[in-house]
């Protein structure tokens, strides 16, 4: 395999490829930052919070489960549950860092979401080999995030939002449209069926988030490769 690049014209292929993508992070980084005022985060940690973790789904999660004192274990888990997809992800993508070293390919990694992953894939079956040009989509991506979420948490001010409000039904409806993307056909019933019924039935019996998602997760995903091993 060739070394990959990282050149400034990749980088700046690559701001030009985020250009449409981020009006896309409005909505949903609206509902982090009205959520995260309403769990009681101030501005700048929920700023911090996503110029750190920089994943909305995963701040979702441990968004809901947020309490007083904060479980930070489940909170852990459970944001390791929801990205572990990142783990084959990016290593598709290692084909773009090919000879690459140090900050680049870290600072790289650090800010893939699935937009610029499907731009990457599309990268790499045009022959592209520039590293850089998926940074190019990523930082603008994790700047213009952040921005998003801090604008959220601004207007819950204005909007004055209970933790119980039904407008932050917005965030499990984001969720759950984000997962429906991801659905392949009749053979995912199996996997995601077992994860609806045993995500149900620990919820039933009164543990706090995140554990019917954990629970559900784990599994969904033992269901799935059962299914795979089968066939």
């Amino acid at each position: 395999m060739s070394e990959a690049r990282f050149s400034a014209q990749g980088f700046r292929r690559g701001l030009l490829a985020a250009l449409p993508i981020l009006p896309s992070l409005i909505p949903f980084g609206l509902v982090v930052g009205l959520e995260s005022a309403a769990r009681g985060l101030s501005l700048a940690e929920a700023g911090l919070m996503s110029l750190l973790v920089f994943a909305g789904t995963a701040q979702l999660v441990a968004l809901g489960a947020w309490a007083d004192p904060v479980p930070l274990l489940a909170v852990t888990l459970a944001a390791l549950v929801v990205n572990l997809r990142m783990a084959p992800m990016t290593a598709a993508l290692a084909p773009l860092f090919h000879g690459q070293r140090g900050l680049r390919v870290w600072a790289t990694l650090f800010t893939v979401t699935d937009h610029s992953f499907a731009l990457g894939v599309r990268e790499l079956r045009a022959g592209g080999r520039d590293g850089a040009f998926l940074l190019g989509i990523g930082l603008p991506t994790w700047l213009f995030w952040t921005l998003c979420v801090t604008a959220g948490h601004v207007l819950s001010g204005a909007v004055a939002l209970s933790p119980q409000h039904p407008l932050l039904f917005a965030g499990l409806a984001s969720m759950a449209a984000l997962v429906a993307t991801l659905w392949r056909g009749p053979g995912d019933v199996l996997p995601w069926g077992v994860a609806g019924a045993v995500g149900l039935a620990i919820h039933a019996l009164s543990l706090p988030q995140p554990w019917p998602v954990l629970a559900g997760a784990l599994a969904g995903s033992a269901a799935g490769a059962w299914r795979d091993g089968r066939r």
